[in-house]
């Protein structure tokens, strides 16, 4: 299977900005879009681009009175990974490292104690996680005799 990509491709500006008051708002009708958006568009203008977002498979309408409303297919939780993955790769050179850092470092006087906790459980699971994958590595790589082929033997 290929990378996919990721939602937000192909999108111009203002369909990038009416998909973010849809995921925001979880649906929202033409006319809740327009208000929302910068720029004062006209409600056609509105309408022919969020028909286009629906023909491009981003956006599904239902009808409520006489009234379409809107809201992405995507799932949030699968566009804010795609986001976010985009958002690494391009400013911070595929490095979560670097984007925790850049978040905490100027974002860090404002977290409360509890979101910090929260942020450092996060970190220690992920840890734990990685030990598990390693030990586990560890011992798919060790021969019948656990050996693992480097000419020493684990200590038990």
């Amino acid at each position: 299977m290929g990378i996919q990509a990721p939602w937000h491709g192909g999108l111009s500006r203002r369909e990038r900005q009416i998909m973010d008051i849809l995921f925001r708002r979880g649906r929202a009708a033409a006319s809740v879009v327009r208000a929302e958006l910068p720029g004062d568009p006209s409600s056609s203008t509105v309408r022919t681009q969020l028909r286009i977002l629906e023909k491009k498979g981003h956006v599904r309408h239902e009808e409520e009175g006489l009234r379409y409303v809107y809201r992405p297919v995507t799932p949030r939780r699968a566009a804010r990974r795609s986001a976010l993955r985009h958002l690494v790769e391009t400013f911070f050179d595929g490095s979560a490292e670097q984007a925790v850092t850049a978040l905490l470092g100027g974002e860090a006087r404002r977290l409360t104690e509890p979101e910090l906790e929260r942020i450092a459980r996060i970190v220690a699971d992920a840890k734990a996680a990685q030990r598990t994958v390693d030990r586990s590595a560890g011992a798919s790589s060790c021969g019948p005799d656990g050996n693992d082929g480097s000419g020493e033997r684990e200590e038990p």
